[in-house]
């Protein structure tokens, strides 16, 4: 067993990974949280239906993260070992009719949490709360508990420390100023998995749901449903789509096709078969009220055309002109830039300090990706350095 100290700051699921990873394999672990209980993101996100990642084969899996080091990393912790890992700590899991992995209905978050602390202190792994982080060096790491500064010298530190949403959970980007000032690079955090500003004619819709519909973005394109909010549109769909509108300058449009499953000719035929448009929409094409409520909001002509009708059934147009605040987010892009980062998410400009989860540069849409990433992070960064002598590289694989 090694008496070296690993200390971790951040008792989310990527920081609480290293520590069992570690604890298991004989070091001593000591968890610094700044809130006064563990992994508050954690159990928020539960709040919206607790999906710990989803079931899809391993390929399209890693499709859903741009940043190849993150596929590199989720490749060898994935999902099925996720899946393992929770069996071992008792919870049994189901996969829904989405394809997302849920614990079955007799584990609600706090209850899969507890398991995971439970064992964890049982492996001797200690945490404590309502340390805040300050500063850190190549020895020491800087603390402060109820006004008082406090120095811990460490043998290795791992940084866990979330990106920049719900900042009420703790996730409050303090790091990155530390960070910056020391010469470490880091992207700009920006709005991930969020909804999208729309004109007011939309806000109409507030509330309203479009189901089995496909939207779309350049070559990209997501099935689902979205809902209208008081500022524009939220939904699965929209939260896949955000990494590839930010790459282009807003206003954007994104194209809702609202019967998938029909080509715009059969919508066509259906159309000219009366001249009442709302009732052929009704009862031919079956489209919801929300959707023949959005149709209602082109202009006249374009509505009493059949032609151009059919298109915009096909291809509805939306205008977006922004993300939403980035505290009212689901997750951060940006972070800690991976050329800062060796193959074991050390930094190269402070060996022995290392970084997981969303602090990291890397971005996924919502249906247990963004879990799993922060699992597999802390699980990488925990086997890097346990087998450290055997792992020691300057870049990534590939």
């Amino acid at each position: 067993m090694s008496e070296d100290q690993i200390i971790i700051i951040g008792a989310g699921p990527a920081g609480l990974m290293a520590a069992q990873i570690l604890a298991e394999k004989g070091y001593k672990v000591q968890v610094y949280e700044q809130n006064k209980a563990a992994a508050r993101k954690f159990l928020v996100a539960g709040n919206g239906g607790f999906n710990l990642t989803h079931s899809e084969e391993t390929d399209s899996f890693l499709e859903k993260y741009e940043a190849p080091e993150i596929q590199e990393i989720v490749r060898q912790f994935d999902n099925q070992k996720v899946i393992q890992w929770l069996s071992d700590l008792g919870i049994t899991t189901y996969v829904g009719s989405s394809g997302k992995i849920f614990p079955t209905k007799n584990f609600k978050p706090i209850q899969v949490l507890k398991a995971w602390l439970n064992h964890l202190e049982k492996i001797g792994v200690e945490i404590h709360y309502e340390y805040t982080f300050i500063d850190f060096d190549d020895s020491s790491v800087y603390l402060q508990n109820n006004d008082k500064n406090v120095t811990f010298k460490y043998s290795k530190l791992i940084l866990t420390m979330g990106g920049g949403s719900w900042k009420k959970t703790g996730s409050d980007a303090k790091w990155v100023e530390i960070l910056k000032s020391k010469n470490i690079a880091i992207i700009p955090l920006q709005s991930a998995n969020s909804g999208y500003n729309t004109s007011e004619k939309y806000h109409l819709l507030q509330g309203q749901y479009l189901k089995n519909i496909k939207v779309s973005f350049d070559d990209q394109s997501k099935t689902g449903e979205i809902v209208f909010t008081k500022y524009g549109i939220e939904g699965s769909p929209i939260y896949y789509l955000n990494r590839f509108t930010r790459k282009h300058d807003f206003p954007v449009t994104i194209h809702i096709d609202l019967k998938p499953n029909l080509t715009g000719s059969e919508i066509l035929s259906e159309l000219k078969r009366s001249d009442k448009i709302s009732p052929v929409l009704k009862r031919n094409l079956k489209l919801s009220t929300t959707a023949i409520n959005l149709l209602k909001t082109l202009d006249k002509e374009t509505y009493t055309d059949v032609e151009i009708l059919s298109k915009m059934i096909k291809k509805f147009p939306i205008e977006v002109f922004s993300f939403r605040p980035i505290d009212e987010v689901i997750s951060t892009a940006g972070g800690v830039a991976f050329s800062e980062l060796d193959s074991n998410l050390e930094l190269k400009k402070f060996p022995d300090v290392f970084c997981a989860g969303e602090m990291i540069d890397w971005e996924a849409p919502t249906g247990g990706y963004l879990l799993q990433a922060c699992f597999s992070t802390g699980f990488w960064v925990g086997n890097s350095i346990a087998n450290s002598e055997n792992s020691k590289s300057s870049k990534f694989p590939g």
